[in-house]
């Protein structure tokens, strides 16, 4: 039957035109975007197996629907895996994303109205933390703790919005900000009150499983993660923890709480990335990251350009442009035209509304995975540099024209999937 032979360029060119160009843009771009990667062929590989046909709700040895062997043994294969690479006696790897994880969290946890403490958006907090557009931050009572006048985290203040509000969960961890965090110290704090601890560690997860960032996993309560960013696998969310007595409550926030069947295809994915994430490989991978983040962090700052906190510990960074008279959806789109993919991102006291902002977020997971290093950041931190002062000066066009003819140039020597 024409149904399992035809291929998509002949069913459905347009999509197969769309998909073949998005290719082309990753392949012919350098991508700075802080939550993106490129997966490997394993990876996809896994993502496109008839496993996609197969539908299960329930967990391993325990499921709803009848044919679940092979499905049992996919997932618990990347149990297994997440457990043995993070350190941890609990896994839960079927939520759909970062912020299905932490939506099962609070219900595991939380009732409506009940108290949360976590890190402000605009500090570089997680729309998922409990910002008031988001469900997290309309069916609780969120208080933020922010950053001081130099962008670090303000632990006393945090500490003493601890004390005075007594939330039941406090949560660790953001999605733009670029310091190592103090888990002993929230840890602390959580004990004091109350509280439940839970750490998102969605941006340097893969640094963790790699032993090159501090681990939170036995310091906090939950701790919630994504596969992709510097996992550098699949998109999707999973649920870790050192204690075992929780496990019962967050399978059961996850399924049948606020999610129904498995994504099977993405937990097959999951488990390849968490084995690719076991190997020596991956090690160098992730010190990589890091090493890249802070050489193009290094350069900007020597250019005069504005990285909050002078640096970063982390696979991201963000730059404040209000010093250059720049908005971040500006900056983005020049900085596209040169083939440098970043994303506009808030910055503390940002006067601009989210869809403009005062800065980029940038980040080096995705061109540490196609091979650049030191010396490939710090290059593309001055073709940054160059093109932020060409803005400025209001000349930017004949610099970005002559950036992407070097980022061309540059991105020909690693290419990714083969045409």
């Amino acid at each position: 039957m024409e149904h399992f032979t035809d291929r998509l360029a002949d069913v459905d060119p347009e999509i197969y035109d769309a998909l073949e160009a998005e290719t082309a843009r990753q392949r012919d771009g350098i991508e700075l975007i802080a939550s993106e990667n490129l997966v490997s062929r394993a990876t996809l590989e896994a993502l496109g197996s008839p496993m996609v046909n197969k539908t299960v709700e329930g967990y391993p040895g325990g499921r709803y629907y009848g044919g679940a062997e092979h499905a049992d043994r996919v997932e618990s294969l990347a149990i297994e895996r997440a457990k043995e690479l993070f350190g941890a006696a609990y896994a839960n790897v079927q939520p759909h994303s970062g912020s299905q994880a932490n939506l099962a969290v609070f219900l595991a946890f939380l009732k409506p109205g009940d108290t949360v403490l976590s890190m402000d958006l605009s500090a570089g907090g997680h729309l998922s933390h409990g910002a008031a557009p988001n469900i997290s931050g309309k069916w609780f009572d969120v208080v933020s703790y922010s950053v001081d006048g130099d962008g670090f985290l303000d632990y006393d203040a945090m500490v003493a919005m601890a004390r005075a509000t007594s939330p039941r969960l406090i949560i660790a961890g953001g999605s733009a900000y670029p310091r190592a965090i103090d888990f002993k110290r929230f840890r602390a704090v959580a004990d004091e009150v109350g509280a439940i601890l839970l750490v998102d560690m969605a941006h340097w997860a893969g640094l963790v499983a790699a032993g090159v960032h501090p681990d939170p996993v036995p310091i906090a309560d939950v701790v919630t993660a994504t596969t992709y960013k510097n996992l550098r696998g699949v998109r999707g969310g999973f649920i870790l923890s050192h204690r075992t007595d929780l496990a019962r409550k967050l399978n059961s926030a996850v399924f049948p709480g606020v999610q129904g069947s498995v994504i099977l295809n993405a937990v097959a994915a999951k488990a390849v990335a968490f084995r690719e994430a076991m190997t020596p490989e991956f090690e160098a991978y992730a010190r990589g990251v890091l090493d890249n983040a802070r050489a193009l962090a290094a350069t900007l700052v020597d250019r005069g350009v504005t990285v909050l906190t002078g640096g970063t510990d982390t696979p991201l960074l963000v730059i404040d442009l209000r010093p250059l008279g720049l908005t971040g959806a500006a900056a983005s789109d020049v900085l596209e035209s040169a083939g440098l993919t970043a994303n506009k991102n808030g910055v503390p006291d940002d006067p601009e509304s989210p869809r403009v902002t005062s800065g980029l977020r940038l980040g080096s997971s995705a061109g540490t995975a196609r091979g650049f290093g030191v010396d490939e950041f710090s290059r593309i931190g001055e073709w940054i540099a160059d093109i932020l002062e060409a803005m400025a000066t209001g000349v930017a066009e004949p610099v970005a024209s002559r950036v992407r003819e070097d980022v061309e140039a540059m991105v020909s020597a690693f290419p990714i999937y083969p045409v």
